[in-house]
């Protein structure tokens, strides 16, 4: 008998902007509006923008997820470990990054110790962060110089996986191309990205969800719900009658 298995319910769409934006300008081309009305709705406006973006953000996350590569480790530190390079990395990640919209950068400061903060932006506005504060890295008998390179790639390397679950592995790990789990996220993704009515998105959703959770994959259970979820709220954005009139 298979075990039941729980599909998160999908989140309430937000409020059409353009409909919005045009009472806002309508109140701004009135003299006799309230100032505090205007800032009221000019900050309603913000936070759904803002929404929005962030949605932007999570949808494209989802699709770029399932492209990301796992990356060769070729870095030796000394023979202790290995590690994946950030040359390796950058070079893997940056075409697919601008493929979905997003740009990686990265500030330094050097107050208080070596901090690295990466920061991940996406072409709708929105963006998130991450940092680590490390000392230089001595080991090697590394010139002081050499020392805070070191440790400001090891920032790059430890930001860059933290904001988009970068994997690396070693150069002849036949283990783990034989244990790769197969995931068909993507193509749910791609079936939920056409989905033409809420209806239809919710028996996408709960199918897909359903077969994403039996399957133990809970990465592609992620990326479909933040799919969906997007997918949702363009659905439900299409322009609307409404009652323009404003409240006095």
């Amino acid at each position: 008998m298979n075990a039941v298995v729980k599909v998160d319910q999908l989140p309430q769409a937000q409020p059409d902007t353009t409909t919005l934006l045009a009472v806002i300008s309508r109140a701004a081309a009135d003299p006799n509006t309230d100032v505090d009305k205007m800032e009221r709705l000019m900050a309603m406006y913000e936070r759904i923008e803002a929404k929005k973006a962030e949605a932007e953000f999570s949808a494209d996350m989802a699709q770029m997820q399932a492209e990301l590569p796992s990356v060769t480790e070729r870095g030796d530190a000394n023979g202790r470990y290995r590690f994946a390079l950030w040359e390796d990395i950058n070079a893997a990640i940056k075409p697919i990054l601008t493929k979905y919209g997003f740009a990686l950068s990265f500030r330094t400061d050097f107050s208080n110790g070596i901090g690295v903060t990466g920061v991940l932006s996406h072409r709708s506005g929105h963006k998130v962060d991450t940092q680590i504060i490390l000392p230089a890295d001595k080991s090697g008998n590394k010139p002081d110089v050499q020392a805070v390179a070191s440790s400001v790639s090891y920032g790059k390397r430890y930001t860059a996986s933290a904001l988009l679950n970068l994997t690396s592995h070693g150069e002849d790990d036949d283990a783990f191309r034989a244990s790769a789990p197969f995931d068909n996220s993507q193509e749910w993704i791609e079936k939920a990205n056409n989905c033409q009515s809420a209806e239809e998105l919710q028996d996408l959703w709960k199918s897909g969800g359903q077969a994403l959770r039996e399957a133990g994959n809970n990465a592609g259970y992620a990326r479909l719900k933040s799919a969906v979820t997007a997918r949702l709220d363009y659905i439900r954005s299409a322009p609307t009658q409404v009652d323009e009139e404003q409240q006095a």
